[in-house]
């Protein structure tokens, strides 16, 4: 496995990959869903491509970014061991030469959902997407269905602008209780990580959405929304502990698990 922090480098190499590149885009503390993404592009593509890079532009709490699990040498591991060809690991003054002068924006679905909450966010994520996407020219690139919207925008963005690259969206992978994996799972203190898997039975529950809220609420959880469109529920909470706050995401499919249409 070669590993660069060098874009020169990385450029000069991608050169001399032929046959199809697969492209796993991570901000590491990697997991089981990263290795299935790891795993499906390996089992499609000639080769394999990660990126590990923490985006500063896609939060909008600064303390959220200073906690976001960091396990470097965990995450280089992982990825030897499930075959991974080439890890491209840049920092901020080689993604953003610019300082974020120049940016791609969304101004409809992402808008709304996590777009809501999370001002700018997604405007960070499609940007720093596009970066990567150009640097890896990748044939097919994967993502996880658990940021379900992120996945449409990625795809969306993709169509607009002509790139010669097919989303791949794959399965969100759980935990036995029902909880999403979610690199964030790791800041959950015993007594939030034992109440979370309620967040996903709620959603799947055949209820209305606002009952469903309520059921969240009534279980110690600060909604941010659960909300019913596309065929899927998409929901957002906040777990308060002692130490910090984490906000969880996730998403069901509505016909499904027979959640009532909006």
């Amino acid at each position: 496995m070669r590993e660069f922090v060098d874009l020169g480098a990385w450029r000069a190499a991608r050169q001399a990959l032929s046959g199809t590149v697969g492209f796993v885009p991570t901000m590491g503390a990697l997991h089981r869903g990263h290795a299935a993404l790891i795993e499906r592009c390996r089992a499609e593509c000639d080769h394999v491509v990660l990126s590990i890079y923490v985006n500063p532009t896609q939060f909008n709490n600064p303390q959220d970014l200073e906690h976001y699990p960091r396990t470097l040498a965990t995450d280089l591991a992982l990825a030897r061991e499930l075959g991974v060809d080439c890890v491209v690991m840049p920092d901020y003054a080689q993604l953003y030469p610019d300082g974020f002068r120049y940016r791609v924006e969304e101004t409809d679905f992402s808008t709304i959902l996590c777009g809501a909450h999370r001002p700018g966010h997604f405007t960070g994520v499609l940007t720093v997407v596009m970066k990567l996407l150009n640097l890896v020219q990748p044939t097919r690139a994967y993502f996880g269905e658990k940021d379900y919207q992120q996945f449409l925008l990625i795809r969306d963005m993709c169509a607009a602008f002509f790139l010669d690259v097919t989303i791949v969206p794959c399965p969100t992978v759980r935990e036995p209780d029902g909880l999403a994996l979610s690199s964030r799972n790791t800041l959950l203190d015993a007594a939030s990580r034992a109440r979370a898997p309620e967040f996903a039975r709620a959603l799947r529950a055949p209820d209305a959405d606002a009952a469903v809220v309520q059921r969240l609420e009534d279980a110690g959880f600060d909604v941010d929304y659960v909300e019913t469109r596309f065929g899927r529920r998409f929901g957002a909470v906040v777990m308060h502990g002692p130490a910090r706050d984490v906000r969880l995401i996730d998403n069901v499919p509505a016909a499904a698990e027979g959640v009532p249409a909006p």
